[in-house]
């Protein structure tokens, strides 16, 4: 048998490589998710008033749904009623991105130091490994939906 130099022993990996691509193509993949995950693939109708109520001392918030998407994503969401001048907890970062739609109220974006002020319609996404808070600077309750979409490592409060 023949020594094969560099050159020729990176075309035989990548043809390799290559055949395994297309032998694996066929094949169906793993469910996602870990074991025990609850794996979100039956379409689904959520009622308000079937939400179960959590209450805190900054109002009180309701879980839709979490768990892992057939494509792989991780979701959880959630509605919360956040009382006047508060926060539902400190400025935070974490692994996982986030969608907060604006149902009522008048919320207070802190976007790593940056402010703004979002209202009903209004929708605030909240990145990954970004410094992140809300505060409810209205003088009635705010509503809002979160839709948070990625694996969580953790809420890092500074």
């Amino acid at each position: 048998m023949k020594n094969l130099n560099r050159r020729e022993l990176c075309v035989a990996l990548s043809a390799f490589a290559a055949m395994g691509s297309v032998a694996a193509e066929g094949q169906t993949p793993a469910m996602p998710g870990a074991p025990g995950e609850k794996t979100l693939s039956t379409p689904q109708a959520f009622s308000f008033d079937s939400l179960p109520v959590k209450k805190t001392e900054n109002g009180m918030s309701r879980a839709v749904t979490q768990g892992v998407l057939p494509t792989g994503e991780a979701v959880e969401m959630h509605e919360t009623t956040l009382l006047p001048g508060h926060m539902p907890h400190p400025a935070h970062k974490h692994r996982h991105s986030e969608f907060m739609m604006i149902r009522e109220g008048a919320i207070e974006f802190d976007n790593d130091g940056k402010k703004e002020t979002v209202g009903p319609g209004g929708v605030i996404f909240a990145t990954s490994g970004i410094m992140h808070g809300i505060k409810n600077v209205g003088d009635a309750p705010a509503n809002y939906f979160v839709i948070a979409i990625g694996r969580e490592s953790g809420v890092q409060k500074v």
